[in-house]
C-alpha cells in the first residue's frame, strides 16, 4: 500500500529517471560568458605630484600617449565631456568622462565607441590617479577594467580575454613610459 507521500517520491524519482534517460550522451550546457578583466598599470615618476597632474589633467589632451595623433572634444573636464581620439593610421576612439576629482588628483572616463579591431575590448572604463612616492616623486597608476571584444563563449584569439589584457597593459605601459620620459627630460 502506497502513502500520498511515498506515490509522490515514486514520482519524483520517475522524473528523474525520464529526464537522466533524456538527456543521456549530451554534454552539459556551459552557460558562461566573458567576465569582466581589469589591468592595473603604474610607474614612479622623478617629479612631484602637481608636475604630473598638470601633464595628464586636461580630459581634451591625450598628445602624451604615442598612438595618438589629435584629439577633439567638449566640455572640457566637467562630467560628461567627450573626446576623440585619432589614432596613428585614422582610427578613432570616442570617450566620455564620468568623474573628475582633482583634489584628489584623478579622473575616470569610459570609451563609448571603439572598433573591436583596434583596441579588443568593450564595456571599457579606466581611472588615472596620481599619488606621492618616496623622495618627492610620484607614482601615476592607469587602472582600467573592460571585457573582451567577443561577447559570446568560444572568442577567435584576438578577441580573447588574454586579447583584450594584452592590448591594455601595452597601451598603458607604452602610455606610462611616454609620460615619464616627457616629464623627466622638461619636453
Amino acid at each position: 500500500m502506497r502513502t500520498r507521500s511515498g506515490t509522490a517520491i515514486a514520482g519524483v524519482a520517475a522524473l528523474a529517471v525520464a529526464g537522466m534517460a533524456l538527456t543521456a550522451g549530451f554534454e552539459p550546457v556551459r552557460a558562461h560568458g566573458p567576465t569582466r578583466q581589469k589591468v592595473r598599470e603604474s610607474i614612479e615618476i622623478n617629479a612631484p605630484q602637481d608636475k604630473v597632474w598638470a601633464a595628464i589633467r586636461n580630459f581634451q589632451d591625450m598628445s602624451w600617449l604615442p598612438p595618438v595623433t589629435k584629439t577633439t572634444g567638449e566640455k572640457g573636464n566637467e562630467v560628461g565631456a567627450t573626446r576623440q581620439l585619432t589614432l596613428t593610421g585614422g582610427a578613432t576612439v570616442d570617450e566620455e568622462l564620468y568623474k573628475y576629482e582633482p583634489d584628489m588628483m584623478s579622473y575616470s572616463y569610459r570609451i563609448t565607441k571603439v572598433d573591436v579591431k583596434v583596441l579588443p575590448v568593450t564595456n571599457y572604463s579606466s581611472t588615472l590617479t596620481v599619488s606621492p612616492a618616496p623622495d618627492g616623486k610620484a607614482k601615476l597608476e592607469w587602472a582600467g577594467a573592460f571585457y573582451r571584444g567577443y561577447p559570446n563563449n568560444d572568442p577567435p584569439p584576438e578577441l580573447s580575454d588574454e586579447a583584450a589584457k594584452t592590448a591594455v597593459s601595452g597601451l598603458y605601459k607604452t602610455g606610462l613610459e611616454a609620460l615619464k620620459k616627457k616629464i623627466e627630460s622638461g619636453s
